[in-house]
């Protein structure tokens, strides 16, 4: 009887082990796939060290007044209007002058087309944003097969990506997520602004870190780490967005979105960028 009992005993024994060592390699398991979804591998990156611009990286784009959205500013490759200064990446937007309302100021719109583009992955930057009624500053992406960088799509068939736009006719305490598209009659669409409000403050006062989650499924967004806005891109009608993308950095001035500066706006304004990283899954 007590051969029967020792038996029973260490056949129960043994089952307990099994069921606790099955649960430990589970939760390994877990453990594991849960770091591999999480797992990011760094590719690019600009910390805009030294006293010049990157050009390995960056194209300085110029534009006339007018080119974009009615908008008032030239871009211009001068190094007054975009520079590398104390670790920082710095667009500066100048009024010039009174002559006209559509070409008195100046500005920069940087790219990083034909240089560095991707196709999904994590892209994060931290930056300082102008202020300012009429002031248009923004970071986002581009299609890499755009016509005017010398592809041969033009907008919006290559699909555009805005990581943020602050519109300061708006608040300059509210930026917005947006995408655009051109839908299936081929015109042009877009997922519609999302914005994210601080609670104090504007995006002047110091610099924030500004997040694109980009997967063949969805987009999210995220300010300091709070995820505000998100689009499931899975429909064939978003096939835009599943190839190469390049980066753009700029600010605008007044044009039908952003509205006129006053005299309430104060020149110049200054756009202050401490670095960028772009990451991808590995």
């Amino acid at each position: 009887m007590r051969t029967t009992f020792n038996r029973l005993w260490k056949l129960i024994v043994l089952a307990l082990v099994t069921i606790q060592l099955s649960c430990k390699n589970s939760l390994s398991t877990d453990k594991k796939m849960e770091n591999k979804t999480k797992e990011y591998t760094l590719i690019w990156e600009d910390n805009f060290e030294g006293d010049t611009l990157n050009l390995d990286h960056w194209n300085r784009q110029v534009e006339p007044a007018g080119r974009f959205n009615d908008e008032w500013q030239r871009y211009t490759d001068d190094v007054k209007n975009s520079y590398v200064k104390d670790g920082n990446l710095i667009i500066e937007t100048i009024h010039e002058s009174e002559t006209h309302e559509s070409d008195q100021y100046t500005s920069a719109r940087l790219n990083t087309a034909q240089k560095f583009f991707f196709t999904y992955g994590k892209v994060v930057a931290s930056i300082k944003l102008p202020k300012g009624k009429g002031i248009w500053p923004a970071f986002w992406m581009l299609g890499a097969n755009i016509n005017e960088n010398g592809g041969d799509t033009p907008w919006p068939f290559t699909g555009e990506i805005d990581i943020l736009e602050l519109w300061g006719t708006e608040s300059d305490a509210v930026v917005e997520a947006n995408i655009h598209y051109a839908n299936e009659e081929g015109k042009h669409n877009m997922m519609g602004a999302v914005g994210y409000h601080l609670k104090e403050g504007s995006f002047a006062d110091k610099f924030h870190e500004f997040e694109l989650e980009w997967t063949p499924e969805k987009m999210i967004w995220r300010v300091d780490g709070n995820t505000f806005a998100s689009k499931d891109i899975t429909d064939k009608v978003y096939d835009e967005f599943r190839k190469d993308f390049f980066l753009l950095l700029n600010i605008a001035v007044g044009g039908k979105n952003a509205g006129r500066p006053d005299t309430s706006t104060v020149f110049p304004q200054k756009m202050y960028v401490d670095w960028i990283k772009v990451y991808q899954f590995q």
